[in-house]
């Protein structure tokens, strides 16, 4: 199980990273057969002034990838929704392949 977070457009702080990072270990109980979970954590429009929060989910299962967008005015809440949203796309995923 390998978690990879990168930043784009900006040096994440510790506390942001250690927190996805906790957030991000949670998937795992959700299915035992996660290989590998991407998250990169982007900065939108940085040519104007709004600044968009991206934060984006990959997860890699065997013979299925599921992937997740969502942007917001914080990170935090951006990986919330995106977080949430994967866990859902995991269970139904599990759900299918048990029926």
């Amino acid at each position: 199980m390998n978690v990879n977070i990168q930043t784009v457009h900006f040096d994440a702080d510790s506390k942001l990273v250690s927190y996805v990072e906790k957030k991000v270990s949670k998937i795992f109980q959700y299915h035992d057969r996660i290989t590998k979970v991407d998250v990169f954590l982007k900065l939108d429009n940085v040519v104007h002034n709004i600044k968009d929060k991206i934060a984006e989910i990959k997860v890699h299962i065997p013979k299925c990838d599921i992937f997740v967008k969502h942007s917001s005015k914080s990170f935090e809440e951006s990986f919330d929704v995106a977080l949430d949203s994967i866990i859902m796309q995991i269970k139904r995923k599990k759900e299918r392949l048990a029926a």
